[in-house]
């Protein structure tokens, strides 16, 4: 890891990471309907001084300059999230629609949304089931069954047939938004749609803040990505660009039964369904934590992947690892705590600050003789 002597952890900035945040939920993004909240992360970056590009795809690349300009290290995390497709105009004149992203049905059900047409602007609406009242339906709407073919976009105008649907501008293929209903509470807990990744986003924001004010001086380059299809399984897969030799992917955890995961401090992943995370980053990761007083666990994610498996998957030769905020109900109704994203910005900000893992430079495990042999 390198001498921690001249290494600082950063003081982050609370308020601006909340701030963040909250306008990053108020702007709709799911995969591939993403260019209105890259102009914003963009429009952020350069105010904070730090140079922006942008991908043939619209992810965002930002390089924060370091002592040298190899090995580069990276910070990726996703803008995109779950929403769904307008795949038919039906006869009664509401929309059907196929989720995008992984995510089930019931966390659709009841919600308002918004439809984006290509010449008739945003319509409001709300997500129904087929059977939706119970005054007609008595007790068929308790054993409907809950799938995506089950439900129907219900627009808030007068619209009785697919006809009418078209006269407004509606088409197959219109992107729908989920509305992300947040709520901050004092006590640090924030509910809503959507943090999955904005909560990552907006750490990330706060530790490129953190290094950039302090003026700290970096050993190498490191690249900060924004990728715009995580949630469809392509994210990290064309945003690497250069000599990066490691990658650490930020995203959310997963409380819940069976699992280590927590709401507070920063969870980091040991493994998930892509396979191990590279052992030495990841302890390079563990040691900062422990040195610095981050509060953190480990945890290993069995049904997740995130942007590494997929800069991996694509053939990047790099090391990855995966540091998380704890995300409550993930890909439904979200919940996190304020603690938990501060510890993760501070985590980034000595990430930063560290010597990238030389293949030279691996810690040894130990003598031939100290590991145990098969009996014979």
């Amino acid at each position: 890891m390198g001498s921690s002597a001249s290494m600082e952890k950063l003081s982050v900035d609370e308020q601006y990471i909340q701030r963040m945040l909250r306008d990053l939920l108020k702007i709709p993004s799911p995969t591939g309907y993403t260019d209105r909240i890259v102009h914003f992360v963009a429009h952020e970056l350069e105010r904070l001084g730090v140079a922006v590009a942008l991908s043939r795809r619209g992810a965002i690349r930002v390089e924060l300059k370091g002592r040298r300009d190899s090995p580069k290290c990276a910070i990726v995390s996703h803008l995109d999230t779950l929403g769904a497709m307008v795949t038919q105009l039906k006869p009664n004149g509401r929309l059907a629609v196929a989720p995008i992203g992984k995510w089930n049905s019931r966390f659709a059900e009841g919600a308002r949304v918004i439809v984006f047409t290509d010449h008739s602007g945003s319509k409001r609406g709300t997500i129904i089931p087929l059977k939706a009242s119970g005054h007609i339906f008595d007790e068929e709407v308790d054993v409907q069954p809950s799938t995506w073919q089950n439900l129907e976009v219900r627009v808030d105008d007068p619209l009785e047939t697919a006809e009418d649907l078209a006269a407004l501008g509606f088409q197959i293929g219109d992107f729908v938004s989920w509305d992300p209903s947040p709520e901050f509470f004092d006590n640090g807990f924030v509910v809503s749609r959507h943090l999955d990744d904005k909560a990552g986003v907006a750490a990330v924001l706060g530790a490129v803040k953190a290094v950039v004010e302090s003026g700290v001086e970096i050993p190498v380059d490191c690249h900060v990505l924004f990728t715009v299809s995580e949630e469809v399984g392509t994210g990290a897969s064309t945003a690497l660009h250069g000599e990066v030799a490691e990658m650490v992917a930020v995203d959310n955890a997963t409380p819940g039964p069976k699992q280590a995961s927590r709401e507070q401090g920063v969870t980091i992943a040991m493994m998930d369904s892509s396979g191990p995370f590279d052992y030495h980053l990841t302890h390079r990761l563990l040691a900062l934590c422990q040195e610095f007083g981050i509060e953190h666990q480990r945890d290993v994610f069995r049904t997740y992947r995130c942007d590494a498996a997929s800069a991996v998957e694509a053939g990047n030769d790099l090391r990855v690892a995966l540091v998380c905020f704890g995300v409550d109900a993930s890909h439904g109704y979200e919940r996190t705590q304020m603690n938990a994203l501060i510890s993760l910005s501070e985590l980034l900000t000595l990430y930063i600050q560290t010597e990238p893992t030389r293949q030279r430079d691996r810690e040894p495990l130990g003598p031939l003789s100290d590991f145990p042999t098969q009996p014979e």
